[in-house]
């Protein structure tokens, strides 16, 4: 009898424990759209780097997140980053761009896709309505690429050549909020960079506003974003590219 008991109030407390658990449990959804400048050079590893001139384009990510109160288990966030912008340039007479096996002269144009998936692993070490810190570590899917375009006169594409990326780069990551009590305003920086290439950084600041509500919890945010790609013989490719201004977007806590 005291045997059975003992084990009735194990299991009733393990279904405590999991009920608590579970409604500790919180979800992040949100998204951005980002009016961005883009900038660079590339190459095919080995290769002198062309520059190109873009043209600004609309970007935009979206991300969701799960939180709870499990000691030790981390946070996870996963973020879909859509960046890919258009450019051009002229090679002057003599000389020549080789990428992907081909040779290219005279009015070229390129296109260059740097989307790439986050994955965050992370731990909220402050949360209240004052101070916020999260910190962990990221991995930064990259699943774009590079392709050049030869022009001809009428500046209609004649041939191309593209190299994909598919590699990944793994980056320390932090965010940070600042609020002022009884308004909703806050301030907050994201940022993640890269640790086996240093020089790869995506860094995000701005101001937002939080309108609780009772299921559910809406912020609209706007803030000013760098993303930088800047590595050298990645999936074979040389580059120094960045993607960066300003956002808008809207985040709903559950």
């Amino acid at each position: 009898m005291k045997k059975t008991l003992l084990a009735c109030a194990l299991l009733g407390s393990l279904a405590a424990t999991s009920v608590q658990a579970a409604s500790l449990v919180g979800f992040k959804v949100g998204g951005d759209y980002w009016k961005a400048d883009t900038s660079g050079t590339f190459a095919e590893n080995g290769q002198p780097q062309q520059d190109f001139n873009y043209s600004s384009d609309s970007q935009g990510s979206v991300w969701v997140a799960v939180e709870h109160g499990i000691p030790l288990i981390p946070n996870f966030k996963i973020r879909e980053n859509s960046l890919d912008s258009g450019g051009n340039a002229s090679l002057a007479t003599g000389t020549t761009m080789n990428f992907g096996g081909k040779e290219f002269t005279g009015d070229i144009s390129s296109n260059t896709d740097l989307s790439n998936t986050d994955f965050v692993l992370y731990y909220e070490l402050l949360d209240n309505d004052m101070v916020a810190l999260d910190l962990g570590a990221a991995y930064k899917k990259m699943h774009g690429s590079f392709r050049v375009n030869q022009l001809d006169t009428n500046g209609v594409s004649r041939q191309n050549s593209e190299k994909e990326l598919d590699s990944g780069i793994v980056m320390a990551y932090a965010d940070a909020q600042v609020g002022v009590p009884g308004l909703g305003l806050y301030g907050f920086a994201e940022v993640m960079v890269g640790i086996d290439e240093s020089s790869v950084y995506d860094y995000s600041v701005g101001l937002g506003w939080q309108f609780d509500g009772t299921a559910l919890d809406t912020k609209v945010r706007v803030g000013y974003r760098d993303f930088s790609f800047d590595v050298n013989d990645f999936d074979g490719v040389s580059t120094n590219s960045q993607f960066k201004g300003y956002f808008a977007g809207v985040e709903l806590v559950f």
